[in-house]
């Protein structure tokens, strides 16, 4: 009888789907012991990038080119180097569906421009771009994509070394490399390096997740439908620039993970990998299975484990080649479910059930398993919205192995109240739930709004607040009441989300300081603009404006929970609910935390019971001058514990109040 796995022996309401369990764990050890058969580990075994692809053999002073087209009729090379002529570098077919052409070394050189000519199985000639090129640039008048051989004379010298097992509790600053800058333009890996990145040091973050970073045709994708998967998006610089990126991070203490695209691909046939061999079914499923209705891409086919190796080795490539320190996996509920997680999850038999793809839950098992091995402490993050059980727990103890999970519901909740609820209406019973609706055991990174709010057609929280009144009452002298609504109310959420919501935390760049308005990438719909793709850090860096308060909050905010350790400690208790005042007390990692949401009602002596005795400073105060706020409570103040244990306060309308001893 096999022993029953830690996941469901620490939730027995799992026991019913203990077999599921261990048929998901006896599928992934049994993939594991054949690889090691055959491959001598895991990670020898990602090694398909290295096999695959263009390279050059010092040793035998040669350049390999090898392709996997499985059903492919012919294969041939064309480039800079032989005029793009299609008949004159035909390759080899060797065995498992792989073709070969060896060159001598003056045949191809770094920067010259490269396809592939494959003659499909249905007949058809198309021009690809090898599946493991890791450079992939748009000609500028044509607009089409080449591969490009890339092999620089001076390679980058890293030079800071980075253990990502430093970061206990990720802060996550969630950035985009092309609109980081405050020109109307794209911007680029070294003007992130240099200009960006230290605003995220001194905003305390201590980690960043790049996104679009993956090559992708179409900017406005905002890098979620990927065409080369190896290759760093060529618009922001070159991958050295993207080296120098890293580490330079590396050297501010920062860690680096990246938003991974494994959940599906673009569906062009010009710069992605659709139909490549004209089978219809070598990278993807065929026929509709292989079609993402909601997303218009394509549906990789799990079961092949060829993909898998694909997609392994890709997830090799990056945390070795650019040094990133873990990944955000983008949509897993898609790859979980055959549904694409479009369906309601009403009970455990829904994660477990036929829906579940177990072929991508092998796969992912595996990616977590190899990340691992070849980066202990890495930081991996689901994106989730279905809530699987055992997804943030190790594979040994019958989970899939991610780090961290999302917590997708807190944002959706702010913005539900924002729309629908007046403030006096919130139910802080049901705000208290869904901050603190996590499963126990399983590490979550909280956020109040991403990339995903941001976007045009949604709204930021701080646009949400305050909206059209942030073009005209932003001067810090300017007192409008929409704004000082929207500004405490925004620092209230910020708090609330971070303290209560997670073992981690994530913002988007730019929202730490309330950035007005939306993202829009450049379309036709807008005139091909660029105006709504850019951060205007101008509005933070001016000091007679009002966003500063915003910023000086968040950074406190942070710093606070970093130096007390909040996120690694157990979940918040809560000690205390006054709804008719709108004031919730609870207390994590030994601090006090008052919140009073009531648009009007402050209360001088209010009781507030705290589970430890001593005399509490107070740490953290939303209205405090420095974050706009009234200033109506002194700092040097102190709290004892009187003899019935309750501690005296002064708490006033729309504030959080941190409490805790003196630091």
């Amino acid at each position: 009888m096999p022993e029953i796995p830690k996941l469901v022996r620490d939730d027995p309401w799992l026991e019913p789907q203990t077999e599921a369990i261990h048929r998901r764990t006896r599928r992934f050890q049994e993939a594991l012991a054949e690889i090691r058969a055959k491959s001598g580990s895991l990670a020898a075994y990602a090694r398909g990038h290295k096999y695959s692809g263009i390279h050059f053999n010092a040793a035998a002073n040669e350049w390999t080119v090898r392709e996997w087209a499985p059903e492919a009729q012919a294969v041939a090379l064309i480039g800079d180097f032989n005029g793009w002529n299609r008949e004159s570098h035909a390759l080899s077919k060797k065995d498992g569906g792989v073709w070969e052409l060896k060159l001598p070394s003056s045949t191809l050189a770094h920067g010259q421009k490269v396809k592939l000519q494959i003659h499909g199985a249905d007949g058809s000639r198309r021009d690809r771009l090898p599946a493991t090129i890791t450079r992939a640039v748009q000609d500028p008048v044509s607009h089409d994509y080449s591969g490009q051989i890339w092999s620089p004379p001076e390679p980058y010298v890293w030079k800071h070394m980075f253990d990502p097992s430093v970061v206990t509790a990720p802060f996550i600053y969630e950035s985009h490399t092309g609109m980081a800058g405050e020109e109307p333009c794209v911007h680029t890996y070294r003007e992130f390096a240099d200009e960006v990145l230290p605003r995220v040091a001194k905003a305390g973050y201590n980690t960043v997740q790049l996104m679009a970073v993956q090559e992708h045709p179409y900017y406005g994708s905002f890098g979620y439908h990927v065409s080369s998967f190896f290759a760093a998006c060529s618009r922001f610089g070159t991958p050295e620039d993207l080296k120098y990126l890293v580490d330079t991070a590396h050297g501010m203490g920062i860690a680096v993970i990246l938003d991974i695209v494994h959940s599906h691909a673009v569906k062009n046939m010009a710069e992605g990998l659709n139909d490549f061999d004209g089978s219809g079914h070598q990278y993807f499923h065929a026929g509709g299975k292989g079609d993402h209705p909601q997303w218009d891409s394509k549906c990789f086919d799990y079961a092949r484990p060829e993909v898998r190796q694909f997609l392994l080795s890709n997830v090799r490539f990056w945390l070795e080649e650019y040094r990133f320190d873990g990944f955000r996996f983008d949509g897993i509920t898609s790859m979980l479910y055959h549904s694409h997680g479009n369906r309601a999850f009403g009970s455990y038999d829904d994660y477990f059930g036929p829906d579940a793809d177990e072929d991508a839950i092998l796969y992912l098992k595996l990616a977590n398993e190899l990340i691992s091995e070849i980066k202990p402490g890495a930081i991996v993050v689901a994106e989730d919205m279905s809530g699987m059980p055992g997804l943030c727990r190790p594979n040994a103890e019958g989970g899939v192995g991610f780090t961290h999970r999302l917590a997708m519901g807190i944002p959706d909740h702010w913005i539900k109240l924002l729309k629908h609820k007046r403030d006096e209406d919130w139910n802080l019973d049901e705000l208290w739930g869904v901050l603190t609706n996590r499963r126990h055991g399983e590490a979550t990174i909280a956020y109040a709004e991403s990339h995903d709010q941001a976007l045009v057609g949604d709204k930021t929280l701080a646009f949400w607040l305050m909206d059209k009144e942030m073009y005209w009452h932003m001067a810090a002298e300017d007192k409008h009441p929409v704004i000082e609504r929207g500004i405490a109310l925004h620092k209230v959420i910020r708090l609330l989300t971070l303290a209560f919501g997670g073992e981690g935390w994530l913002s988007f760049m730019g929202n730490e300081f309330g950035h007005p308005e939306w993202l829009d990438f450049p379309r036709e719909g807008n005139g091909w603009s660029y105006h709504y793709c850019r951060r205007q850090w101008s509005l933070l860096d001016n000091p007679n404006l009002k966003y500063q308060w915003l910023a000086e909050w968040d950074r406190d905010l942070v710093n606070l929970a970093k130096e007390r350790k909040l996120l690694q400690s157990p979940p918040a208790q809560l000690l205390h609910v006054d709804h008719e005042n709108q004031i919730l007390i609870a207390e994590r990692a030994n601090l006090i935390f008052v919140i009073n949401l009531s648009p009007t009602k402050s209360h001088f002596g209010y009781a507030a019971h705290p589970f430890r005795k001593e005399t509490h400073q107070l740490l953290l105060d939303s209205d405090a001058a420095k974050y706009g706020g009234h200033a109506r409570i002194d700092a040097a103040a102190e709290y004892p514990i009187d003899e019935h244990g309750v501690m005296k306060i002064y708490t006033t309308s729309r504030t959080c109040l941190v409490y805790g001893e003196g630091i």
